[in-house]
């Protein structure tokens, strides 16, 4: 009997995610709402799941021969679907591009973490990992190890080592590119204004903020700065108006 229910489970969670693909993000937030109700209510009707698949046949017809079922089952059933949707969700968010972006110890001691985030932020880039570290210069290395043969590296190195440094992952499509247009050119005089090193730094030593300059210098760095465990899979709300998802 329960493989039978995790089939029909998944045949219509399949269902209405394929009808729901241009919904995605209500079909996920809706699909907690429904196995919520079902936990909570599961000994009486369920208004809620029959109102969450107003919109799909088929899956109106397997939730009908669903509630004659115990409701323990229900409940698995429910949650079966819950965490199929929040896979889909996850696959949604390996699909969008990430970048490693980091405030060095000038900007944080500059009290520029909120102007910098903001910017990311009114851009509609989605932070999905951060942290405030004060690296040793030993990983300080490791950063910037493809600098090493440079006669500024130690520099470099002492430096990034000062003081404590903002480790931020964002999201979003085309954020390595675009990110770094945000940034600005490495040399401050050189940044157009607007852009945050065009409008907050003046001297190249000093220009607060790093970022990923291309997807595999990315990938390093985030794996560099964070562990898996560290890095967030969400919808954000913003979506829906910044991608014209409907």
């Amino acid at each position: 009997m329960s493989s039978q229910i995790y089939r029909s489970a998944s045949r219509a969670a399949r269902s209405f995610l394929s009808s729901a693909s241009k919904h995605k993000h209500r079909a996920v937030s809706e699909g907690r709402t429904a196995a919520t109700a079902a936990a909570v209510s599961f000994k009486g009707t369920l208004p809620a799941l029959a109102s969450f698949t107003d919109s799909t046949n088929t899956s109106n017809k397997w939730i009908a021969g669903a509630l004659a079922l115990p409701a323990a089952e229900i409940i698995d059933m429910c949650n079966f679907i819950t965490a199929y949707m929040l896979q889909d969700q996850e696959a949604h968010a390996a699909q969008m591009e990430r970048t490693f972006i980091a405030i060095k110890p000038d900007g944080v001691q500059r009290g520029l973490i909120s102007e910098i985030i903001a910017r990311f932020e009114r851009k509609g880039f989605k932070l999905v990992a951060i942290k405030l570290v004060v690296p040793s210069k030993a990983f300080a290395g490791k950063h910037y190890h493809d600098l090493k043969d440079r006669p500024f590296f130690n520099g470099l190195c002492n430096f990034l080592s000062s003081g404590p440094v903002l480790a931020m992952v964002w999201e979003g499509e085309g954020v390595i590119r675009y990110g770094r247009k945000l940034i600005g050119a490495t040399d401050p005089s050189k940044s157009e204004p607007g852009t945050i090193r065009g409008d907050l730094a003046i001297v190249v030593g000093r220009n607060i903020i790093h970022g990923s300059d291309g997807p595999e210098t990315a990938k390093d760095e985030i794996n560099l700065w964070f562990k898996p465990e560290e890095l967030t899979n969400y919808t954000s709300n913003q979506e829906k108006w910044v991608y014209g998802v409907n």
